[in-house]
C-alpha cells in the first residue's frame, strides 16, 4: 500500500476530490492532510472523510524537523500539493517526491504570488485563448519543476476570471487524481 500526504492551505476541494477518488483503492491511501492554516476548511473536509490532519506554523515548517519526522513516521511515499501556498523547503524536496498542480499552463502565469483568482485574472487581462492546468514536480522555486502533465481549456472572449476558474477546476478534478495514481503506481 502506497501512502500519500496532501498539503493544502485553503478550502481543500482538490484535496477532497483526491481523497474521494482513492477512497476504496487497495493500492493507495491518503495518510494525512497537512495545512499551514488552523482555520483552513480543508481540515474540516479531512475530518469528515476520516483522514488524519497535522497543522503547522512557519517556525515548524522552515526551522524544525517536525513535519519531516511526521511524514517519515507515517512512511509517506509521495507528497501532493493541492492549493498549498508556501515554498517547499529543500529538506522536504530531498526526502520526498513532491507534486504540485498549478491553475495555468506553465511556464506562463507561474511564480510567487500567482495562485487562484490572480492567475485567472491575469489570463483574462492578457487576452489568452487558452488556459488550463499544469501538474509538475516541485523544486526549490515556485512553479519551475519538471512538467508531468498539462490539460487546456478554451477561453472565450467574454469569459470572466470566474468563468476561467470553473473551467480550470473541472480539469483539476478530472485529471489530478488520475495523474497521481499513475505516478504512485508506476514508481
Amino acid at each position: 500500500m502506497k501512502k500519500v500526504a496532501i498539503f493544502a492551505s485553503g478550502s481543500g476541494s482538490n484535496a477532497e476530490n483526491i481523497a474521494r477518488y482513492f477512497n476504496d483503492n487497495e493500492h493507495l491511501n491518503i495518510e494525512c492532510i497537512y495545512s499551514n492554516k488552523p482555520d483552513a476548511y480543508v481540515i474540516e473536509r479531512a475530518k469528515k472523510l476520516g483522514i488524519d490532519t497535522m497543522v503547522f506554523d512557519r517556525e515548524m515548517f522552515y526551522h524544525s524537523n517536525k513535519v519531516l519526522d511526521d511524514l517519515r513516521q507515517r512512511e509517506v511515499d509521495i507528497v501532493i500539493l493541492a492549493g498549498f501556498l508556501w515554498l517547499i523547503p529543500g529538506y522536504l524536496i530531498r526526502n520526498f517526491k513532491i507534486v504540485n498542480i498549478h491553475p495555468a499552463l506553465l511556464p506562463k502565469y507561474g511564480g510567487k504570488g500567482m495562485y487562484g483568482n490572480r492567475v485567472h485574472k491575469a489570463v483574462v487581462d492578457n487576452g489568452e485563448k487558452y488556459s488550463g492546468i499544469t501538474i509538475h514536480y516541485v523544486n526549490e522555486k515556485y512553479d519551475e519543476g519538471k512538467i508531468i502533465f498539462q490539460a487546456k481549456c478554451e477561453i472565450l472572449p467574454d469569459d470572466s476570471p470566474e468563468d476561467v476558474a470553473k473551467k480550470v477546476h473541472k480539469l483539476e478534478y478530472e485529471h489530478f487524481p488520475k495523474v497521481i495514481e499513475q505516478l504512485v503506481l508506476n514508481s
